[in-house]
Protein backbone atom coordinates (compact mmCIF):
# COMPACT_ATOMS: atom_id res chain seq x y z
CA UNK A 1 0.00 0.00 0.00
CA UNK A 2 4.77 2.10 0.93
CA UNK A 3 4.88 2.97 -0.16
CA UNK A 4 4.62 2.98 -1.79
CA UNK A 5 3.57 -0.10 -1.38
CA UNK A 6 0.66 -1.06 0.99
CA UNK A 7 -0.75 2.03 2.72
CA UNK A 8 -1.44 1.79 6.14
CA UNK A 9 -3.52 5.58 6.81
CA UNK A 10 -5.98 6.86 4.53
CA UNK A 11 -3.47 9.45 2.59
CA UNK A 12 -5.42 13.21 2.17
CA UNK A 13 -4.45 16.11 0.95
CA UNK A 14 -5.41 18.99 -1.79
CA UNK A 15 -4.14 18.75 -5.11
CA UNK A 16 -1.61 21.09 -4.98
CA UNK A 17 1.75 21.29 -3.29
CA UNK A 18 1.53 23.87 -0.65
CA UNK A 19 4.96 26.05 -0.28
CA UNK A 20 7.31 24.62 2.57
CA UNK A 21 7.04 27.03 5.42
CA UNK A 22 10.79 27.76 7.79
CA UNK A 23 9.79 27.53 11.28
CA UNK A 24 12.42 30.35 12.58
CA UNK A 25 15.40 31.73 10.92
CA UNK A 26 19.17 30.46 9.88
CA UNK A 27 20.26 33.31 12.50
CA UNK A 28 21.74 32.52 15.93
CA UNK A 29 18.24 32.88 17.90
CA UNK A 30 15.53 30.28 18.21
CA UNK A 31 15.25 28.60 15.36
CA UNK A 32 18.20 28.06 13.73
CA UNK A 33 19.72 24.25 12.66
CA UNK A 34 20.75 21.78 15.02
CA UNK A 35 22.73 19.09 12.90
CA UNK A 36 23.60 17.11 15.98
CA UNK A 37 19.68 16.82 17.43
CA UNK A 38 17.76 13.93 16.26
CA UNK A 39 14.11 14.11 14.83
CA UNK A 40 11.10 11.76 15.94
CA UNK A 41 8.42 10.43 12.86
CA UNK A 42 5.57 8.69 13.58
CA UNK A 43 5.39 5.10 11.57
CA UNK A 44 2.73 1.98 12.72
CA UNK A 45 4.30 -1.31 13.75
CA UNK A 46 5.93 -2.56 10.13
CA UNK A 47 5.47 -6.06 9.52
CA UNK A 48 9.62 -6.91 8.35
CA UNK A 49 12.45 -4.95 8.27
CA UNK A 50 14.22 -7.35 5.51
CA UNK A 51 14.17 -5.36 1.71
CA UNK A 52 12.58 -8.71 -0.36
CA UNK A 53 9.88 -8.65 2.53
CA UNK A 54 9.20 -5.51 2.99
CA UNK A 55 5.46 -4.63 1.25
CA UNK A 56 3.92 -1.96 3.03
CA UNK A 57 5.06 1.70 3.84
CA UNK A 58 5.97 1.93 7.52
CA UNK A 59 8.65 -0.31 6.82
CA UNK A 60 9.48 0.43 3.67
CA UNK A 61 10.44 4.61 5.64
CA UNK A 62 12.40 2.68 7.87
CA UNK A 63 14.55 1.02 4.91
CA UNK A 64 14.68 4.50 3.19
CA UNK A 65 17.07 5.84 5.97
CA UNK A 66 19.45 2.44 6.61
CA UNK A 67 19.54 1.63 2.65
CA UNK A 68 20.17 3.79 -0.90
CA UNK A 69 18.53 2.67 -3.90
CA UNK A 70 20.40 2.05 -7.14
CA UNK A 71 18.05 4.48 -9.12
CA UNK A 72 15.26 7.09 -7.12
CA UNK A 73 13.02 9.47 -9.04
CA UNK A 74 12.97 12.90 -10.15
CA UNK A 75 10.11 15.69 -10.07
CA UNK A 76 9.28 14.37 -13.50
CA UNK A 77 9.00 11.04 -11.77
CA UNK A 78 11.85 9.99 -13.96
CA UNK A 79 14.39 7.86 -12.57
CA UNK A 80 18.32 8.73 -11.94
CA UNK A 81 21.17 7.09 -10.53
CA UNK A 82 21.90 6.96 -7.28
CA UNK A 83 24.20 4.25 -6.02
CA UNK A 84 24.20 2.85 -9.45
CA UNK A 85 26.85 4.72 -11.84
CA UNK A 86 24.73 3.25 -14.74
CA UNK A 87 22.59 0.98 -15.83
CA UNK A 88 21.80 0.58 -19.53
CA UNK A 89 20.77 -1.86 -21.78
CA UNK A 90 20.71 -1.94 -25.53
CA UNK A 91 18.00 -4.70 -26.51
CA UNK A 92 15.84 -4.24 -22.74
CA UNK A 93 16.68 -7.69 -21.93
CA UNK A 94 19.85 -7.97 -20.74
CA UNK A 95 21.01 -5.05 -18.65
CA UNK A 96 24.22 -3.76 -17.14
CA UNK A 97 24.20 -2.41 -13.83
CA UNK A 98 27.90 -0.66 -12.54
CA UNK A 99 27.99 0.40 -9.31
CA UNK A 100 29.84 3.66 -7.88
CA UNK A 101 32.55 3.21 -5.72
CA UNK A 102 33.15 4.56 -2.41
CA UNK A 103 29.53 3.13 -0.73
CA UNK A 104 30.37 0.66 2.31
CA UNK A 105 27.71 -1.19 4.68
CA UNK A 106 27.38 -0.25 7.90
CA UNK A 107 29.45 -2.52 9.68
CA UNK A 108 32.16 -1.77 7.20
CA UNK A 109 32.03 -4.22 4.72
CA UNK A 110 32.73 -2.51 0.88
CA UNK A 111 29.13 -3.02 -1.37
CA UNK A 112 30.15 -5.10 -4.21
CA UNK A 113 27.65 -6.52 -7.05
CA UNK A 114 28.00 -9.89 -5.13
CA UNK A 115 25.91 -8.00 -2.49
CA UNK A 116 22.96 -7.30 -5.00
CA UNK A 117 22.89 -11.07 -6.28
CA UNK A 118 23.16 -12.69 -2.52
CA UNK A 119 20.13 -10.43 -1.88
CA UNK A 120 18.18 -10.56 -4.87
CA UNK A 121 18.33 -14.62 -5.28
CA UNK A 122 17.42 -14.58 -1.26
CA UNK A 123 14.40 -12.76 -2.31
CA UNK A 124 13.58 -14.68 -5.47
CA UNK A 125 14.14 -18.03 -3.92
CA UNK A 126 10.43 -19.57 -3.28
CA UNK A 127 10.78 -21.42 0.09
CA UNK A 128 12.17 -17.85 1.51
CA UNK A 129 8.36 -16.93 1.26
CA UNK A 130 9.03 -13.09 0.66
CA UNK A 131 6.40 -11.09 0.24
CA UNK A 132 8.62 -8.97 -2.62
CA UNK A 133 9.42 -12.42 -4.24
CA UNK A 134 7.15 -11.25 -7.47
CA UNK A 135 9.34 -8.41 -8.47
CA UNK A 136 12.14 -11.06 -9.56
CA UNK A 137 9.61 -13.05 -11.60
CA UNK A 138 11.36 -10.64 -15.01
CA UNK A 139 14.63 -11.67 -14.40
CA UNK A 140 15.54 -15.29 -15.88
CA UNK A 141 15.42 -18.51 -13.84
CA UNK A 142 12.94 -17.32 -11.44
CA UNK A 143 10.59 -20.11 -12.41
CA UNK A 144 13.08 -22.31 -11.37
CA UNK A 145 13.47 -21.09 -8.27
CA UNK A 146 9.92 -22.05 -7.01
CA UNK A 147 8.31 -25.15 -7.07
CA UNK A 148 8.81 -27.76 -4.38
CA UNK A 149 11.51 -28.46 -4.46
CA UNK A 150 13.05 -26.00 -6.51
CA UNK A 151 15.42 -26.98 -8.96
CA UNK A 152 17.41 -24.00 -8.60
CA UNK A 153 18.52 -21.63 -6.05
CA UNK A 154 19.74 -18.91 -7.70
CA UNK A 155 18.91 -16.90 -10.75
CA UNK A 156 20.48 -17.56 -13.89
CA UNK A 157 20.10 -13.97 -15.25
CA UNK A 158 22.29 -12.98 -12.96
CA UNK A 159 25.71 -12.60 -13.10
CA UNK A 160 28.60 -10.91 -11.80
CA UNK A 161 30.92 -9.08 -14.12
CA UNK A 162 33.16 -7.74 -11.26
CA UNK A 163 33.17 -6.22 -8.50
CA UNK A 164 31.36 -3.35 -9.22
CA UNK A 165 29.56 -4.49 -12.36
CA UNK A 166 26.90 -7.16 -12.90
CA UNK A 167 24.08 -8.20 -15.71
CA UNK A 168 20.72 -8.94 -15.15
CA UNK A 169 18.98 -10.76 -18.14
CA UNK A 170 15.34 -10.74 -18.23
CA UNK A 171 13.08 -14.24 -19.51
CA UNK A 172 11.38 -11.56 -21.66
CA UNK A 173 12.49 -7.66 -22.50
CA UNK A 174 11.41 -5.25 -19.88
CA UNK A 175 12.04 -1.16 -21.05
CA UNK A 176 10.86 -0.40 -17.64
CA UNK A 177 13.07 -2.46 -15.69
CA UNK A 178 15.68 0.48 -15.09
CA UNK A 179 12.92 2.19 -13.77
CA UNK A 180 11.83 -0.69 -11.51
CA UNK A 181 15.15 -0.49 -9.84
CA UNK A 182 14.35 1.87 -6.87
CA UNK A 183 11.95 -0.59 -5.33
CA UNK A 184 12.94 -1.71 -1.99
CA UNK A 185 13.01 -5.34 -3.27
CA UNK A 186 16.62 -4.50 -5.35
CA UNK A 187 18.50 -3.03 -1.92
CA UNK A 188 21.88 -5.27 -1.27
CA UNK A 189 22.61 -7.09 1.72
CA UNK A 190 26.17 -7.69 3.51
CA UNK A 191 27.37 -10.79 4.08
CA UNK A 192 26.98 -10.34 7.48
CA UNK A 193 23.10 -10.95 6.49
CA UNK A 194 23.44 -14.63 5.80
CA UNK A 195 24.65 -17.69 8.31
CA UNK A 196 25.40 -19.60 4.53
CA UNK A 197 25.49 -19.10 1.30
CA UNK A 198 21.28 -17.82 1.13
CA UNK A 199 20.24 -18.60 4.78
CA UNK A 200 19.29 -15.58 6.02
CA UNK A 201 20.48 -14.29 9.92
CA UNK A 202 16.72 -15.39 11.99
CA UNK A 203 18.01 -11.93 14.03
CA UNK A 204 19.07 -9.64 11.29
CA UNK A 205 15.84 -7.94 10.30
CA UNK A 206 15.80 -6.56 14.40
CA UNK A 207 18.69 -4.66 13.34
CA UNK A 208 19.31 -4.55 9.62
CA UNK A 209 22.85 -3.46 8.36
CA UNK A 210 22.52 -1.08 5.09
CA UNK A 211 24.47 0.73 3.13
CA UNK A 212 22.31 3.69 3.09
CA UNK A 213 22.65 7.34 5.39
CA UNK A 214 21.66 6.33 8.84
CA UNK A 215 22.54 3.16 10.76
CA UNK A 216 20.76 1.23 12.98
CA UNK A 217 21.11 2.44 16.47
CA UNK A 218 20.06 -0.66 19.19
CA UNK A 219 17.79 -3.17 17.68
CA UNK A 220 14.07 -2.80 16.54
CA UNK A 221 11.86 -2.31 19.89
CA UNK A 222 8.55 -3.67 18.69
CA UNK A 223 5.41 -1.82 18.99
CA UNK A 224 7.38 0.74 19.97
CA UNK A 225 10.12 2.56 17.99
CA UNK A 226 13.60 1.77 15.19
CA UNK A 227 15.98 4.35 15.95
CA UNK A 228 18.80 5.41 13.52
CA UNK A 229 21.40 7.59 13.37
CA UNK A 230 23.34 9.43 10.74
CA UNK A 231 26.19 6.93 9.17
CA UNK A 232 29.39 9.72 8.95
CA UNK A 233 31.28 7.13 6.02
CA UNK A 234 27.92 7.55 3.43
CA UNK A 235 29.53 8.96 0.25
CA UNK A 236 26.53 10.39 -1.20
CA UNK A 237 23.99 13.22 0.18
CA UNK A 238 24.76 13.40 4.15
CA UNK A 239 22.00 13.96 6.18
CA UNK A 240 21.28 17.31 8.10
CA UNK A 241 20.10 15.50 11.08
CA UNK A 242 21.86 13.28 13.60
CA UNK A 243 19.47 10.48 13.77
CA UNK A 244 15.51 9.33 13.42
CA UNK A 245 13.33 7.96 15.90
CA UNK A 246 10.76 6.32 14.02
CA UNK A 247 7.90 6.35 16.78
CA UNK A 248 5.19 3.17 16.46
CA UNK A 249 2.00 4.17 17.60
CA UNK A 250 -1.36 1.87 17.34
CA UNK A 251 -3.54 5.15 16.77
CA UNK A 252 -3.52 8.52 14.98
CA UNK A 253 -4.94 10.40 17.03
CA UNK A 254 -2.46 10.00 19.80
CA UNK A 255 0.61 10.58 16.95
CA UNK A 256 -1.57 13.86 16.34
CA UNK A 257 -1.67 14.78 20.05
CA UNK A 258 2.06 14.53 20.29
CA UNK A 259 2.37 16.85 17.23
CA UNK A 260 0.14 19.54 18.95
CA UNK A 261 2.30 19.31 21.75
CA UNK A 262 6.09 19.13 19.91
CA UNK A 263 6.37 15.76 21.49
CA UNK A 264 6.76 14.34 18.15
CA UNK A 265 8.07 15.97 15.03
CA UNK A 266 6.12 14.46 11.78
CA UNK A 267 2.76 12.93 11.72
CA UNK A 268 3.03 11.60 7.82
CA UNK A 269 -1.25 11.57 7.86
CA UNK A 270 -3.59 13.83 9.88
CA UNK A 271 -6.28 11.50 11.37
CA UNK A 272 -9.43 12.20 8.93
CA UNK A 273 -11.36 13.64 12.34
CA UNK A 274 -8.37 16.01 12.75
CA UNK A 275 -8.79 17.32 9.60
CA UNK A 276 -11.39 20.07 9.47
CA UNK A 277 -9.09 21.76 12.58
CA UNK A 278 -6.01 21.13 11.40
CA UNK A 279 -5.04 24.04 9.75
CA UNK A 280 -5.94 26.16 12.88
CA UNK A 281 -4.40 23.64 15.32
CA UNK A 282 -0.76 23.62 12.95
CA UNK A 283 -1.16 26.73 11.03
CA UNK A 284 2.01 26.58 8.35
CA UNK A 285 3.00 23.61 10.11
CA UNK A 286 0.26 21.75 8.38
CA UNK A 287 1.17 20.79 4.51
CA UNK A 288 -0.73 19.13 1.66
CA UNK A 289 1.31 17.53 -1.27
CA UNK A 290 0.34 15.54 -4.10
CA UNK A 291 0.45 11.68 -3.29
CA UNK A 292 0.54 8.19 -5.73
CA UNK A 293 -2.14 6.49 -2.68
CA UNK A 294 -5.52 4.92 -3.64
CA UNK A 295 -8.01 3.60 -1.12
CA UNK A 296 -9.52 0.13 -2.01
CA UNK A 297 -12.14 -2.29 -0.93
CA UNK A 298 -11.57 -5.46 -1.41
CA UNK A 299 -13.45 -8.81 -1.83
CA UNK A 300 -11.71 -12.18 -0.90
CA UNK A 301 -13.02 -14.13 -4.03
CA UNK A 302 -12.17 -17.50 -3.52
CA UNK A 303 -15.08 -17.21 -0.92
CA UNK A 304 -18.42 -18.34 -2.32
CA UNK A 305 -20.48 -15.14 -1.31
CA UNK A 306 -18.26 -12.57 -2.78
CA UNK A 307 -17.61 -14.92 -6.10
CA UNK A 308 -20.30 -13.29 -8.12
CA UNK A 309 -19.15 -10.00 -10.15
CA UNK A 310 -22.36 -9.14 -10.06
CA UNK A 311 -22.69 -9.27 -5.36
CA UNK A 312 -19.31 -6.96 -6.05
CA UNK A 313 -20.96 -4.19 -8.76
CA UNK A 314 -24.10 -4.28 -6.12
CA UNK A 315 -22.03 -3.19 -3.20
CA UNK A 316 -19.97 -0.62 -5.29
CA UNK A 317 -23.23 0.80 -6.30
CA UNK A 318 -24.39 1.28 -3.26
CA UNK A 319 -21.71 3.33 -2.00
CA UNK A 320 -21.20 7.20 -2.19
CA UNK A 321 -17.71 7.88 -2.83
CA UNK A 322 -18.28 11.28 -3.40
CA UNK A 323 -20.69 11.97 -0.36
CA UNK A 324 -17.84 10.10 2.02
CA UNK A 325 -14.93 12.38 0.35
CA UNK A 326 -17.21 15.13 1.37
CA UNK A 327 -18.23 14.07 4.77
CA UNK A 328 -15.36 11.94 6.11
CA UNK A 329 -12.45 13.76 4.78
CA UNK A 330 -13.88 17.10 4.28
CA UNK A 331 -13.17 17.43 0.12
CA UNK A 332 -9.58 16.14 0.42
CA UNK A 333 -9.42 12.78 -1.08
CA UNK A 334 -10.62 12.51 -4.36
CA UNK A 335 -13.48 9.48 -5.48
CA UNK A 336 -11.45 6.99 -7.40
CA UNK A 337 -13.43 4.98 -10.29
CA UNK A 338 -10.27 3.77 -11.84
CA UNK A 339 -7.52 1.23 -10.86
CA UNK A 340 -4.63 3.40 -11.41
CA UNK A 341 -3.60 6.89 -10.06
CA UNK A 342 -4.11 10.35 -11.98
CA UNK A 343 0.37 10.21 -11.41
CA UNK A 344 1.30 8.07 -13.95
CA UNK A 345 1.38 8.01 -17.38
CA UNK A 346 -1.86 5.77 -19.00
CA UNK A 347 -4.36 6.95 -16.13
CA UNK A 348 -8.35 6.90 -17.39
CA UNK A 349 -10.97 8.21 -15.46
CA UNK A 350 -14.25 6.39 -14.34
CA UNK A 351 -12.68 3.29 -16.43
CA UNK A 352 -15.11 0.67 -13.74
CA UNK A 353 -18.18 2.75 -15.81
CA UNK A 354 -21.16 1.79 -14.07
CA UNK A 355 -19.83 0.33 -10.88
CA UNK A 356 -18.32 3.60 -10.40
CA UNK A 357 -22.70 4.93 -9.90
CA UNK A 358 -23.99 5.69 -6.95
CA UNK A 359 -27.05 3.86 -7.92
CA UNK A 360 -29.04 2.52 -4.66
CA UNK A 361 -32.05 1.09 -6.15
CA UNK A 362 -30.41 -0.26 -9.02
CA UNK A 363 -27.90 -1.81 -6.68
CA UNK A 364 -29.77 -3.38 -4.29
CA UNK A 365 -32.17 -4.97 -7.07
CA UNK A 366 -28.82 -6.35 -8.85
CA UNK A 367 -27.81 -7.46 -4.81
CA UNK A 368 -30.70 -9.77 -4.41
CA UNK A 369 -31.41 -10.92 -7.54
CA UNK A 370 -26.95 -12.31 -7.26
CA UNK A 371 -27.68 -13.68 -3.74
CA UNK A 372 -25.39 -11.49 -1.92
CA UNK A 373 -24.41 -12.39 1.80
CA UNK A 374 -26.98 -10.74 4.03
CA UNK A 375 -24.41 -10.19 6.68
CA UNK A 376 -20.96 -8.17 5.61
CA UNK A 377 -18.45 -7.66 7.81
CA UNK A 378 -15.54 -5.28 6.46
CA UNK A 379 -11.98 -5.59 8.23
CA UNK A 380 -9.74 -2.94 8.64
CA UNK A 381 -6.52 -2.04 10.68
CA UNK A 382 -7.02 -0.37 14.07
CA UNK A 383 -3.79 1.51 13.61
CA UNK A 384 -4.58 3.48 10.62
CA UNK A 385 -7.51 6.15 10.82
CA UNK A 386 -9.98 4.15 8.79
CA UNK A 387 -12.69 4.08 11.50
CA UNK A 388 -14.81 7.01 10.58
CA UNK A 389 -15.60 6.51 6.76
CA UNK A 390 -16.01 2.43 7.22
CA UNK A 391 -18.86 3.12 9.87
CA UNK A 392 -19.70 5.13 7.24
CA UNK A 393 -19.49 2.68 5.01
CA UNK A 394 -21.41 0.47 6.41
CA UNK A 395 -24.00 2.55 7.13
CA UNK A 396 -24.80 2.79 3.61
CA UNK A 397 -24.92 -0.77 2.62
CA UNK A 398 -26.70 -1.76 5.20
CA UNK A 399 -29.67 1.04 4.03
CA UNK A 400 -28.72 0.68 0.53
CA UNK A 401 -28.82 -3.06 0.38
CA UNK A 402 -30.89 -3.89 3.37
CA UNK A 403 -27.92 -6.08 4.86
CA UNK A 404 -26.36 -6.32 8.58
CA UNK A 405 -22.91 -4.47 8.10
CA UNK A 406 -20.41 -5.00 10.81
CA UNK A 407 -17.23 -2.99 10.82
CA UNK A 408 -14.02 -5.46 11.74
CA UNK A 409 -10.88 -3.62 13.30
CA UNK A 410 -7.80 -5.65 13.68
CA UNK A 411 -4.82 -4.21 15.83
CA UNK A 412 -2.27 -3.33 13.72
CA UNK A 413 -1.30 -3.89 9.92
CA UNK A 414 0.52 -6.34 10.03
CA UNK A 415 -2.01 -8.61 11.55
CA UNK A 416 -4.40 -7.98 8.53
CA UNK A 417 -1.87 -8.65 6.32
CA UNK A 418 -0.90 -12.07 7.99
CA UNK A 419 -4.65 -13.40 8.04
CA UNK A 420 -5.00 -12.29 4.51
CA UNK A 421 -1.79 -14.68 3.95
CA UNK A 422 -3.13 -17.28 5.31
CA UNK A 423 -6.72 -16.82 3.38
CA UNK A 424 -8.44 -16.61 7.17
CA UNK A 425 -11.92 -15.03 6.54
CA UNK A 426 -12.32 -11.39 7.38
CA UNK A 427 -15.02 -10.65 5.39
CA UNK A 428 -14.59 -7.64 2.72
CA UNK A 429 -11.35 -5.67 3.41
CA UNK A 430 -9.83 -2.49 3.51
CA UNK A 431 -6.28 -2.40 1.41
CA UNK A 432 -4.38 0.83 -0.08
CA UNK A 433 -1.88 1.35 -2.36
CA UNK A 434 1.14 3.28 -2.84
CA UNK A 435 3.36 3.03 -6.35
CA UNK A 436 6.52 1.44 -5.90
CA UNK A 437 7.77 2.70 -9.35
CA UNK A 438 6.08 4.77 -11.60
CA UNK A 439 4.26 2.93 -13.79
CA UNK A 440 0.45 2.13 -14.88
CA UNK A 441 2.12 -1.99 -14.72
CA UNK A 442 2.84 -1.48 -10.62
CA UNK A 443 -0.45 -0.66 -9.94
CA UNK A 444 -1.90 -3.95 -12.07
CA UNK A 445 0.79 -6.68 -11.46
CA UNK A 446 1.09 -6.59 -7.79
CA UNK A 447 -2.21 -6.44 -6.65
CA UNK A 448 -3.67 -8.63 -9.31
CA UNK A 449 -1.35 -10.88 -11.15
CA UNK A 450 -2.12 -14.47 -10.44
CA UNK A 451 0.97 -14.49 -8.92
CA UNK A 452 1.19 -10.94 -7.77
CA UNK A 453 2.80 -10.27 -4.11
CA UNK A 454 -0.38 -8.52 -2.79
CA UNK A 455 -2.76 -10.04 -4.77
CA UNK A 456 -4.55 -11.06 -1.41
CA UNK A 457 -8.42 -11.69 -2.73
CA UNK A 458 -7.34 -14.91 -4.70
CA UNK A 459 -8.09 -13.10 -8.81
CA UNK A 460 -6.92 -15.07 -11.07
CA UNK A 461 -7.37 -13.93 -15.06
CA UNK A 462 -5.32 -15.90 -17.69
CA UNK A 463 -6.39 -12.94 -20.12
CA UNK A 464 -5.30 -10.27 -17.41
CA UNK A 465 -1.76 -12.00 -16.73
CA UNK A 466 -1.16 -12.33 -20.55
CA UNK A 467 -1.62 -8.53 -21.63
CA UNK A 468 0.49 -7.86 -18.57
CA UNK A 469 3.72 -9.73 -19.92
CA UNK A 470 2.85 -8.57 -23.43
CA UNK A 471 2.65 -4.62 -21.76
CA UNK A 472 6.15 -5.55 -20.52
CA UNK A 473 7.60 -6.67 -23.57
CA UNK A 474 6.02 -3.78 -25.53
CA UNK A 475 8.74 -1.70 -27.14
CA UNK A 476 8.07 1.63 -26.46
CA UNK A 477 5.64 3.01 -23.70
CA UNK A 478 2.54 4.05 -26.05
CA UNK A 479 2.54 0.37 -26.87
CA UNK A 480 2.77 -1.09 -23.22
CA UNK A 481 -0.04 1.32 -21.98
CA UNK A 482 -2.01 0.11 -24.64
CA UNK A 483 -1.84 -3.53 -22.98
CA UNK A 484 -1.97 -2.63 -19.27
CA UNK A 485 -5.43 0.05 -20.31
CA UNK A 486 -6.71 -3.56 -21.80
CA UNK A 487 -6.06 -5.43 -18.63
CA UNK A 488 -7.51 -2.86 -16.82
CA UNK A 489 -10.73 -2.79 -18.30
CA UNK A 490 -10.88 -6.50 -17.81
CA UNK A 491 -10.57 -5.53 -14.11
CA UNK A 492 -13.56 -3.38 -14.54
CA UNK A 493 -15.57 -6.41 -15.76
CA UNK A 494 -14.41 -8.91 -12.68
CA UNK A 495 -14.35 -6.16 -9.99
CA UNK A 496 -11.52 -7.78 -7.61
CA UNK A 497 -11.45 -5.04 -5.70
CA UNK A 498 -13.27 -1.11 -5.61
CA UNK A 499 -11.53 1.72 -6.21
CA UNK A 500 -12.92 4.11 -3.44
CA UNK A 501 -10.13 6.96 -3.28
CA UNK A 502 -7.38 8.99 -4.48
CA UNK A 503 -5.27 9.46 -1.60
CA UNK A 504 -2.68 12.89 -1.19
CA UNK A 505 -0.27 13.66 1.60
CA UNK A 506 -2.03 15.25 4.67
CA UNK A 507 0.75 15.84 7.17
CA UNK A 508 1.69 17.98 10.41
CA UNK A 509 4.99 18.89 12.13
CA UNK A 510 6.13 20.09 15.31
CA UNK A 511 7.76 23.75 16.23
CA UNK A 512 11.13 21.87 16.66
CA UNK A 513 11.93 20.90 12.67
CA UNK A 514 11.86 22.18 9.46
CA UNK A 515 12.18 21.32 5.55
CA UNK A 516 9.70 18.26 6.10
CA UNK A 517 8.52 17.08 2.83
CA UNK A 518 6.65 13.76 1.31
CA UNK A 519 6.82 12.01 -1.54
CA UNK A 520 4.38 10.32 -3.95
CA UNK A 521 5.81 7.01 -1.87
CA UNK A 522 4.45 7.95 1.70
CA UNK A 523 7.82 8.38 3.06
CA UNK A 524 9.53 11.73 4.49
CA UNK A 525 12.48 12.93 2.83
CA UNK A 526 15.39 12.07 5.63
CA UNK A 527 18.19 14.54 3.25
CA UNK A 528 15.75 17.50 3.74
CA UNK A 529 14.50 17.20 7.42
CA UNK A 530 16.18 20.02 9.53
CA UNK A 531 15.68 20.01 13.47
CA UNK A 532 15.98 23.41 14.84
CA UNK A 533 17.33 24.33 18.45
Amino acid sequence: MRVRRLAIWPAVSLAATLGLAACGSDGDGPGRPDPDAAVRIEIAEPQHLVPTDTAETNGSQVLSALFSPLIDYDRDNKPYEVAARSIESTDNRVWTVKLKTGYTFHNGEPVTAQNYLDAWNYGAYGPNEQNSSYFFEKIAGYDDLQGDPPAAKTLSGLRKVDDLTFTVTLAEPYAEFRTMLGYTAFYPLPKAAFTAPGVLDEGYEDAPIGQGPFRMKGSWVHDAKVEVERYDAFPGQQPKVAGVEFRIYQQATAAYADVLSDNLDVIKTIPTENLPTAPDDLGDRFRQSPASSLQLLAFPTFQQEFSKPEVRKAISMAIDRDGISDSIFKGAEQPARSFVSPVVAGYRKDTIGEAGTYDPARARAMYEAAGGPRTIELSYNGDGAHGAWVDATCDQLATNLGVTCVGTPEPKFADLLTKLGRKEPVGLFRMGWVMDYPSMENYLGPLYSSTGSSNYYGYRNERFDQLLAEGAKAPSEEEAIRKYQAAEDLLAADLPVIPLRFGRNSFGHSAKVRNVEMDLFDRVDLLKIEALR
